[in-house]
């Protein structure tokens, strides 16, 4: 099985949850703290690209930035949307779980089994 990436923030309560699944799976995996490790714009594209996401299928609509920035409203474009989350990182939606040819978002938690139980 291919080694799984997380990208995750240590403080959030569903990136812990995701790390102790993965741990007791057994299987091998890289945790990537975004906020110490930035995301750049191109592995972001790519991760959503991967896991057939879009930009609002990943935004943090509870963050107070996402409230002030005014993006409920529909006027922003993807590219707009991305570059946000790569500037606000707090507006991106976590873990974000990489494996091979596959991204998922990992909330619940226990989606992160999806990974294994299809091998």
């Amino acid at each position: 099985m291919a080694p799984i990436t997380i990208y995750q923030k240590p403080t959030c309560s569903t990136c812990r949850q995701v790390l102790k699944l993965v741990q007791e799976s057994g299987h091998a995996f890289t945790a990537v703290n975004y906020y110490e490790t930035p995301l750049s714009k191109t592995k972001l594209k790519a991760l959503l690209k991967k896991g057939r996401l879009n930009a609002r299928d990943v935004l943090r609509t509870k963050e107070e930035k996402y409230k002030t920035l005014g993006l409920a409203k529909a006027d922003k474009s993807e590219e707009e949307l991305i570059e946000l989350m790569i500037a606000n990182p707090d507006l991106l939606q976590r873990p974000l779980v990489e494996q091979d040819r596959t991204v998922i978002l990992a909330r619940p938690a226990d989606t992160v089994t999806q990974l294994w139980e299809r091998s």
